[in-house]
């Protein structure tokens, strides 16, 4: 390793190597799962993709379809503590 990496570097490696992650998963979804992403020959050589099913079914995924039944809260026990009245 060289001069520079210190202690004081692992935890930016650690942010760094997790959002370079978060970038190559993202990409690969869009690249495969995307429908308007046209990578095989068939439907490239389609003017207009009629899929309207496969549009549906990326936009709404799996973790929107949890967060639609989770309160839009970050901090729920929080809230609830400083909401509250005092007696």
């Amino acid at each position: 390793m060289g001069r520079w990496v210190r202690p004081e570097v692992y935890p930016l490696l650690g942010a760094m190597g997790f959002v370079t992650s978060m970038v190559v998963f993202q990409l690969t979804r869009n690249a495969l799962l995307n429908p308007d992403c046209r990578i095989s020959k068939e439907n490239r050589k389609m003017g207009i993709l009629e899929n309207e099913e496969e549009g549906e079914k990326y936009a709404q995924h799996n973790l929107r379809k949890y967060l639609r039944t989770r309160p839009p809260q970050v901090m729920p026990s929080l809230n609830r503590f400083f909401s509250e009245e005092e007696h």
